[in-house]
């Protein structure tokens, strides 16, 4: 059985450590604790993770977050995967910093990136992982607040909680999301 799972981000060094990343920041870790390494593929870069039986492919879209959408739908195809089986790890400025929800479904809200894969799917009926980075910032100052780093004491709560997002999608594609929101939401 084969599940995608998808880390948000933008691509380029300018943009690697922002909240707007921290996608890309899980599935980094994820296969750096599993020692695979990302290779350069169409629309993104993907590594592959064995885990209970089951391939995990993370995928970092190149097309960066606005159009995630259009990766998504082309790894989905190409690996003959059920939107079921996939994960779209994103980050949430309406969660606490470091706070994690797992969703079956949603609505996009006010990311683009999740808004664009509605878009181009033509559902909301997608499992999403939302990582909490708050809403630290004054009127109009939104985009730069995604788009800037972690404070250091940021960092002390969204670090571990990389770990358990990690968890989380090794629980998923081993029990199924509903038994996994039941475990992890609660928390």
């Amino acid at each position: 059985m084969k599940y995608l799972i998808v880390g948000l981000g933008n691509i380029g060094s300018e943009y690697e450590k922002t909240r707007h990343n921290i996608g890309f920041m899980v599935v980094d870790e994820f296969a750096k604790a599993e020692k695979v390494s990302f290779q350069t593929a169409r629309l993104g870069s993907i590594a592959q993770v064995k885990h209970k039986g089951r391939t995990l492919i993370l995928l970092k879209p190149s097309t960066f977050m606005n159009l995630s959408g259009k990766a998504y739908q082309y790894w989905l195809k190409k690996e003959g995967i059920e939107i079921e089986n996939s994960l779209i790890i994103v980050d949430d400025i309406d969660l606490e910093v470091g706070s994690l929800r797992l969703k079956a479904r949603g609505g996009g809200g006010s990311h683009n990136g999740l808004n664009d894969i509605i878009d181009v799917l033509n559902t909301d009926s997608f499992p999403r992982l939302r990582f909490g980075i708050g809403k630290n910032y004054s009127i109009g100052r939104q985009v730069d607040y995604v788009l800037g780093e972690f404070t250091s004491d940021d960092l002390a709560l969204v670090n571990p909680k990389i770990i358990e997002a990690i968890s989380i999608v090794k629980s998923m594609a081993t029990i199924g999301i509903e038994r996994t929101m039941n475990l992890f939401n609660k928390k």
